[in-house]
């Protein structure tokens, strides 16, 4: 079994944050997907099956920094091993409207990351969407908890489907050739 988590905040407040791009996305697989979320492990979560493989979609409720108590709830439960779990977050070290896939690495100060790998370790698979940072030093906790500009929320209607793209092409071709058959980039 496979896990795809989103992460973000819970809240209208945060909806369209840079902080909840994974949320986004797992909204837009839901869809694609149709499967509905339920409440459980302190998150919303669904079941589907993305290229005959069974896979849980799930959106931590716990907030940003405590990510890792939902995922590994979930973990736990449905007995998956950190090298089947797929982390969707935001990178401020990558540039909007681009993508990067890897496994494994630094957290680079992301809470949410750095939650999840303190309970599970970090050998899970990362996609990491752009966001870019902000033109002032200093400010990238205030960054993140912004809005999304109009012409960045136009974008997104490109990112997002191209991360669930990605995702599943992990899950059917693995992280390599993922990597080299795709172009991450708008």
């Amino acid at each position: 079994m496979w896990m795809i988590v989103g992460l973000g905040n819970p809240g209208a407040k945060y909806e369209l944050t840079r902080h909840n791009i994974g949320f986004l996305v797992l909204d837009y697989m839901k869809n694609l997907l149709n499967v509905n979320f339920a409440n459980n492990f302190n998150a919303l979560f669904a079941k589907a099956t993305i290229e005959q493989h069974d896979c849980l979609l799930l959106k931590p409720q716990t907030f940003m920094n405590k990510s890792g108590v939902s995922v590994q709830s979930a973990c736990s439960f449905y007995k998956i091993n950190p090298q089947n779990i797929i982390v969707v977050h935001d990178e401020l070290d990558v540039e909007f409207g681009e993508i990067r896939l890897k496994i494994g690495g630094g957290n680079n100060g992301h809470n949410g990351l750095k939650d999840i790998s303190a309970r599970l370790g970090n050998d899970y698979f990362r996609v990491r969407i752009g966001i870019g940072r902000p033109s002032i030093k200093g400010l990238e906790a205030d960054f993140v908890l912004t809005n999304f500009n109009d012409e960045q929320l136009i974008l997104l209607n490109k990112i997002i489907p191209l991360a669930s793209e990605s995702i599943i092409s992990i899950i059917k071709n693995g992280l390599e050739k993922t990597n080299s058959s795709m172009k991450l980039k708008i």
